[in-house]
């Protein structure tokens, strides 16, 4: 929807005449509907912003958002929209910030009059309709990247390599090994591998609920990727169910070391090294 110059003339001239009580009304039927949620100077700010941008846009000529023109206005609205998101505000409530502004308008009219006021409201309202509509569809945009970028750092959180002694890292997998987890896995044991020099890798998998044929490739590659490097892997955390599901799916690990604990495997490596240890006896009472 695209205001002809005239009107977007007289848009201009409406809300620029006014400027205090329009931004002040407007803070307070947006302030409403936020509950206390955002300041009343970060709100103020906001409106200010987009009144500034909607006056400037509407001097210059014809008010068509997909218009260059109205570029200093997209840039509002986008910016309304992902500072909003990143506040955790909704789609709604942000969406709401730019329709109260039809309320403003319908009371600077009404008292203003003249034979063109209702033409010009219907006018002025299908604008900010699509301004609202701008401004959900930039705030869906800013959530969507928001959670693919959470979702990408829950991969890397959930998938720690520690180094657990000189020449031997660790990678304790917790929950499910689906495809996109498993490539973050490789590639940042890989890393770890290059950036120690260590020889030794332990994967344990005793937080991984359960071993599918899928899991299980997806081990195997990385074991595969990981002697590449020229480190030998070690697979610990092997419950009894994960053994007897492996076992009737056939899954063979090969040659592969298989320990039942982490503490297992870590000794298993370090005997390899030359390193005495000991298993603690239990406790007597005496």
């Amino acid at each position: 929807m695209a205001l002809s110059t005239e009107e977007s003339g007289r848009l201009a001239a409406l809300l620029s005449g006014q400027d205090e009580r329009v931004t002040t009304r407007w803070t307070e039927i947006v302030t409403s509907s936020l509950r206390g949620r955002l300041s009343q100077a970060e709100l103020r700010r906001q409106v200010q912003d987009l009144h500034h941008a909607i006056v400037i846009t509407g001097e210059q000529g014809t008010i068509d958002l997909s218009a260059d023109i109205a570029a200093e206005l997209r840039a509002a609205l986008s910016e309304l929209s992902r500072g909003r998101a990143r506040q955790g505000f909704s789609a709604t409530e942000t969406t709401i910030s730019v329709f109260a502004l039809k309320d403003v308008l319908a009371e600077l009219m009404q008292e203003a009059g003249g034979p063109d006021a209702l033409k010009d409201y219907v006018a002025f309202s299908k604008l900010i309709d699509e301004m609202g509509l701008f401004t959900f569809e930039s705030f869906v945009r800013t959530r969507e990247s928001l959670i693919a970028d959470q979702a990408e750092q829950l991969l890397e959180l959930s998938t720690p390599v520690v180094k657990l002694w000189e020449g031997v890292v660790a990678v304790p997998l917790v929950g499910t090994l689906d495809s996109a987890r498993a490539q973050v896995v490789m590639e940042r044991l890989l890393q770890t591998l290059v950036d120690t020099g260590s020889p030794y890798a332990i994967i344990d998998i005793t937080g991984v609920p359960a071993v599918d044929t899928q899991v299980a490739q997806h081990i195997l590659k990385t074991v595969v990727a990981a002697r590449l490097m020229g480190a030998d892997c070690i697979i610990s955390g092997i419950r009894p169910q994960i053994a007897q599901t492996i076992v009737a799916l056939g899954i063979e690990f090969g040659d592969i070391a298989t320990k039942a604990s982490l503490a297992d495997a870590l000794r298993h490596v370090l005997r390899l090294n030359g390193v005495e240890t000991a298993r603690r006896q239990p406790r007597r009472d005496a």
